[in-house]
C-alpha cells in the first residue's frame, strides 16, 4: 500500500494484480509505504484503521484506488506463482495438480492452504458488500497515476510467475462463475465503465 499525502491518494495493493511493479515504480514518490504483512491491506481495514489516522494526523482523507483483474486470470496467477521451485515441498505449492483442480479447491468449502487466496470482491468492499474504494481499474491505471503524480509512470515486470500451462474446463469455469458471481459482476462493471469505475458514479450503496 502506498500513500501520497500531497496528492491525497492511496493505492491499495490487491494481490496478484501487478502490485509489485507498481510499488517498485512509485514507492520513491510515496510519503508512506506499507510493506511485508501490511502491503496487501484491504479496503475495510484501511478505512477503519488507517484513514482516521491520516485525517487526525495530517488533515487529509486520501481517495483510494485499486486494480481488479479478470477473476480467472487472477486465480491463474496465484496458481503459477505457487508453482515456483521455491515452494517445492511446501503446503502452498501447486505442483502436481492441474489448474482445473486448483480452481475446484479454491471454491470448495474447505480449501487447502495452497488454495486460500481470498476474493477480489471482498478486498474492495465492507461486510455488507458496499464498495469502499473510490477508483477501481481493470488492470490498467497508468494514465490516471501519471496525471495525478504529474509525471510519466512506467512499470517494469516484477515478481513474474513461471510459465505453466493452466487450461480450465467449461464445467469448472461455470462452477467458478457461480461460486464467485460477485467478483465477476464487479469486474464486468469496471469494464463497462471503460476500465475505470468511480465510486461516486455508483450512487448509494
Amino acid at each position: 500500500m502506498l500513500i501520497f499525502l500531497s496528492q491525497q491518494l492511496t493505492f491499495l495493493a490487491m494481490p496478484k494484480t501487478g502490485t509489485t511493479a507498481v510499488e517498485m515504480a512509485l514507492a520513491p514518490f510515496a510519503d508512506i509505504v506499507f510493506s511485508n504483512s501490511t502491503k496487501h491491506m484491504n479496503a475495510a481495514r484501511y478505512t477503519n484503521k488507517v484513514a482516521p489516522f491520516l485525517q487526525e494526523t495530517f488533515g487529509v482523507r486520501p481517495r483510494t484506488l485499486a486494480v481488479m483483474r479478470d477473476p480467472v486470470d487472477q486465480i491463474r496467477s496465484w496458481y503459477r506463482y505457487r508453482h515456483r521451485d521455491a515452494l517445492d515441498g511446501a503446503v502452498q505449492s501447486t505442483k502436481g495438480i492441474s489448474f482445473d483442480t486448483y480452481v475446484q479447491e479454491v471454491i470448495s468449502e474447505t480449501p487447502p492452504e495452497r488454495a486460500r487466496i481470498g476474493r477480489q470482491f471482498n478486498f474492495v468492499t465492507d461486510r455488507k458488500g458496499a464498495i469502499l474504494v473510490d477508483h477501481i481499474f481493470a488492470y490498467e491505471m497508468l494514465e490516471f497515476l501519471s496525471e495525478r503524480l504529474a509525471q510519466p509512470v512506467k512499470l517494469d515486470r516484477r515478481n513474474v510467475s513461471p510459465p505453466v500451462a493452466a487450461p480450465l474446463t467449461e464445467a469448472t469455469y461455470k462452477a467458478l462463475c457461480a461460486a464467485r458471481s460477485a467478483d465477476f459482476e464487479l469486474y464486468e462493471k469496471v469494464k463497462a465503465a471503460g476500465g475505470h469505475l468511480e465510486r461516486d458514479a455508483q450512487g448509494p450503496e
